[in-house]
């Protein structure tokens, strides 16, 4: 494909002449709407376009929602004026190619200073409208910028973009649209009514109410330097419900040698969680990497390794079997196919059958990286991923979930919030499980993005749980340390513990009204109840789970 150099494209958009900017809406509310299905007619675009609203829209003409924006046969591009620095941007546009079956359609943005890669992807298929949706935040002011639509594997082919959207938020407003969600899917309203034995209201009661547990899973990755470590564990259970072992269930470190099977480190393990009353994921039954497959493992042949795997998943489930409330069934199995290279493509599913088999309360899931830390990689795109699932679903896997690594370097908000709009759509558990951020960066830029990606992820809806991949061993953590070697925060640790406070109820007080009742607005989760009435006092307890109508709960003396 013959390269089409920055100064050429926009000449060619002066001289046609676009008005492709309008005002910046004041406090835009984010859409979270999203599509997998290809369609014979593009929906129309989320906000009416924002800055790409067209100029005939008004008119209500149905043809401006599929309208293209093509410089050449090969490479639809927009132009966009004015981009402001630190805004956050929310992209989205259908696509549809006409010289292949299917292709992976990559949209890149231009700048007079840089390129972004990916700010999102999608599988467009001939003859119908596929969605991608993505976003970029500006790192520096644009006066004139292209998004610009590739063939992901570098192919020609023509490229059909209709419906485009391009919406800015503000920090402040991005802020405000995840604070909007919080408060209505991580909270619940709630009445305390207070009367006597008979019946009657009783005003002025005194109301103390504390948080004891919270419905939403925040862990991290423990490692076995935890055992016989008061410090580290203090420090862990003060903080989360939930953890996942770093390495010590994986294979490798269970069976180094054939047949010389070990659980007894990750059993002290699982005492100390049971202990604590933490939940676990169990990390994991099979890695597809064959780097990270025993080495005894490699060189089996099909028969051989056939009886292997099954004897695995026996001896793991039934030593650990309703232990794990999860399973990482077949890890990164989008970037490595180990196993089905060597048993065929049934061996996945064989694996999931299996595994429910013999744990049938624990949710199987899928589990890789690069889904939301970047769209550059067309192994584990977004729409690979559902892809993935749905061809597992067809073939009668169920109890399935969605396991996001999340090992970012620089995140992109507006396009992690996408793409976990578009998984969604196929209504499973989505969990963040081993977030992260890269060590070559400093512990203040760590903190900075660690904060930004727990937002997104604890603000979206359809994830319900996060874990952090932040075991302490002898020689520091994985990528990403929230302590030093004594337990004191770094930076990453001090943003953990800020939103951990921020994201629980903490100590409620009051006083009943008129009617007797004492209403406040609380995180889902488990709570107890003190009230005292003149010169007696009772103690209850109550669930908050999810849901739109406001909870009562009722205490009589």
């Amino acid at each position: 494909m013959q390269e089409i150099s920055f100064c050429s494209l926009i000449v060619f958009f002066l001289l046609i002449g676009s008005s492709l900017v309008s005002p910046l809406y004041d406090g835009p509310l984010y859409d979270s709407t999203a599509y997998t299905e290809c369609k014979e007619v593009p929906e129309k675009p989320l906000y009416g376009g924002g800055l790409l609203r067209s100029k005939h829209q008004s008119r209500g003409a149905d043809e401006d929602t599929i309208s293209s924006y093509t410089i050449n046969s090969y490479t639809p591009s927009l132009l966009l004026y004015n981009l402001t620095q630190d805004t956050i941007y929310s992209f989205s546009i259908w696509v549809r190619v006409e010289d292949s079956s299917s292709a992976m359609i990559r949209a890149s943005l231009q700048t007079e200073k840089e390129i972004y890669d990916c700010i999102g992807t999608v599988s467009a298929k001939r003859g119908c409208w596929s969605f991608l949706k993505g976003g970029f935040v500006m790192n520096s002011p644009s006066n004139l910028s292209l998004i610009f639509f590739q063939n992901a594997d570098g192919k020609d082919i023509n490229i059909d973009v209709a419906s485009p959207s391009l919406q800015p938020f503000t920090k402040q407003q991005w802020r405000i649209n995840q604070q909007y969600i919080i408060n209505a899917q991580r909270k619940r309203a709630v009445t305390i009514h207070v009367s006597d034995t008979d019946g009657r209201r009783l005003q002025g009661a005194s109301i103390y109410i504390e948080q004891i547990s919270k419905d939403f899973p925040i862990g991290s990755a423990i490692a076995k330097t935890i055992l016989g470590n008061l410090p580290y564990q203090n420090w862990f259970v003060k903080r989360f419900n939930a953890a996942v072992f770093e390495n010590e269930l994986k294979w490798y470190a269970t069976e180094p040698d054939e047949g010389n099977v070990n659980y007894t480190i990750p059993d002290q393990m699982m005492q100390f969680i049971r202990a604590n009353k933490i939940i676990a994921r169990g990390h994991n039954i099979f890695w597809e990497d064959p780097k990270y497959t025993p080495p005894w493992v490699v060189n089996l042949t099909a028969t051989q390794l056939q009886s292997a795997v099954n004897s695995r998943i026996q001896s793991l489930m039934n030593q650990y079997r309703e232990e794990f409330i999860h399973w990482d069934i077949s890890n990164e199995m989008l970037h490595f196919d180990f196993y089905e290279q060597r048993l065929g493509p049934g061996a996945t599913l064989h694996f999931f059958e299996t595994a429910h088999k013999s744990d049938p309360l624990a949710t199987l899931f899928m589990n890789d990286f690069n889904v939301v830390e970047t769209c550059s990689d067309v192994n584990s795109s977004v729409d690979a991923y559902i892809s993935r699932i749905r061809e597992l679903q067809r073939n009668g896997v169920f109890m399935d979930g969605i396991g996001l690594e999340g090992h970012f370097t620089t995140p992109n908000p507006p396009l992690i919030r996408a793409i976990l709009d578009k998984l969604a759509t196929l209504d499973l558990p989505i969990w963040l499980t081993e977030v992260d951020i890269s060590k070559t960066l400093d512990n203040y830029t760590q903190a900075t993005y660690l904060e930004e990606v727990l937002r997104e992820g604890f603000s979206h809806p359809s994830v319900n749980g996060i874990m952090l991949w932040t075991a302490f061993g002898p020689n520091g953590c994985y990528q990403m340390c929230l302590t030093d070697d004594n337990f004191k925060n770094l930076p990453a640790g001090d943003v953990v513990d800020k939103l951990l406070q921020e994201w629980e109820s903490g100590r409620v007080e009051g006083i009943t009204d008129g009617h007797g009742a004492f209403s406040f607005y609380g995180f889902l989760g488990e709570y107890k109840i003190f009230v005292k009435y003149g010169n007696r006092t009772t103690y209850s307890t109550f669930s908050l789970s999810r849901g739109q109508e406001t909870k009562h709960f009722t205490v009589a003396f």
